[in-house]
């Protein structure tokens, strides 16, 4: 399953101890899989740092030098300004620029390790993955990899509930301050 070049179980197929152990636990949904894996990887990396980091140790800062570290892994070209494909989103050759992980894997990521730190016993306030250096990092990859890549990425907007009293009286609030309408 670990392939040696990249960090063990990270996006990799499920291992049979990921699939639950016995006929008494239901098979972990691909969620939970996934999270497992990604927080097993996360503690691995912790542990071969010199010198070890334990999990109260860590900080934000660890966890930027591990999506930094994960960055060798990625599948995603991101052109670099030099570069003639820059900005465009089907570039018509290769080039030499670095693969990187995508920024939607990355959030994602962030995502599940949010939730295992605090399902491992982490407490909201001090989790580090959650850190405002965290936003403010992925934010930053965002934008780079939109320019680099000539993909924007919109923000999906959220429909708003409508009360439906609020509306009538809107409705109402517009007829009534607007000379040219009929009352």
């Amino acid at each position: 399953m670990n392939n040696s070049n990249s960090p063990a179980g990270v996006g990799g197929a499920m291992s049979s101890a990921d699939q639950g152990s016995g006929s008494s636990n239901p098979p972990l949904s691909r969620y939970e899989s996934q999270k497992r894996r990604d927080w097993n990887t996360f503690g691995q990396y912790l542990k071969n740092q010199r010198p070890p980091v334990s999990l109260s140790q860590c900080n934000c800062n660890h966890v930027l030098e591990f999506l930094r570290y994960l960055d060798q892994f990625g599948k995603t070209k991101v052109h670099l300004h030099g570069c003639v494909f820059f900005g465009q989103p089907d570039p018509p050759a290769p080039c030499t620029c670095p693969l990187r992980q995508a920024w939607g894997s990355l959030d994602a990521l962030i995502g599940r390790l949010r939730a295992a730190y605090e399902e491992h016993g982490g407490s909201p306030e001090t989790n580090p993955f959650g850190n405002g250096a965290i936003r403010i990092y992925l934010r930053e990859v965002k934008d780079c990899q939109s320019k680099a890549r000539g993909i924007p990425y919109k923000k999906k907007k959220k429909k708003r509930k409508i009360n439906q009293n609020q509306t009538k009286h809107d409705d109402q609030l517009l007829i009534n301050n607007n000379p040219k309408l009929p009352a």
